[in-house]
């Protein structure tokens, strides 16, 4: 039985459209649920210093940011931080790697109802990056729903990707603290 009363994502972003939106917020549609929240200069210097290096193992193209995913799940609409595409994919449906810089106001999201929804969509990479604690989190091995691969460091510390899809190592030196 569907319980979204018939609502549907693209009537969600298409009110989103026409929502008086402040210039400067992200917003995305989580289990159903809108969130708006500002994007920071810390936020999006993390997410530019990710696609920079990821730049080494992906062509532009695709590399996405700030751009709608459809996710499993009821109403799942993410606007991911960073999102790199398959590489022998012809289709934006295949994802090697997310990762998501924390708000504040969205931390929630970025450790639960998203985590478990890029593990239900076979999402093999998932990089959570949290400037208020300094520390990264790395989600490896989707299966059944939940990620099995877990490690965290903390900023300065390489996040090592060589063993995954994405194959490069990521430098966290110069991700700034909120």
């Amino acid at each position: 039985m569907d319980d979204s009363g018939g609502l549907t994502l693209d009537t969600m972003f298409e009110w989103l459209e026409k929502a008086p939106v402040p210039e400067g917020y992200k917003s995305e549609i989580v289990g159903g649920h809108i969130f708006l929240w500002p994007q920071r200069d810390t936020q999006w210097d993390i997410t530019m210093n990710i696609l920079e290096q990821m730049r080494a193992a992906y062509p532009r193209r695709s590399l996405r940011s700030d751009v709608r995913m459809d996710c499993p799940g009821r109403l799942n609409g993410f606007a991911p931080d960073v999102v790199a595409l398959a590489r022998d994919s012809d289709t934006d449906l295949d994802t090697d790697f997310v990762a998501e810089v924390v708000s504040k106001e969205t931390a929630g999201n970025d450790y639960g109802p998203k985590k478990d929804a890029y593990a239900l969509a076979q999402v093999p990479v998932y990089l959570i990056v949290d400037p208020y604690t300094g520390e990264w989190h790395l989600h490896t091995l989707p299966k059944d729903g939940k990620y099995h691969g877990a490690v965290s460091f903390g900023f300065g510390e390489d996040v090592d990707l060589t063993g995954t899809v994405v194959g490069l190592t990521l430098k966290t030196d110069d991700f700034p603290r909120d």
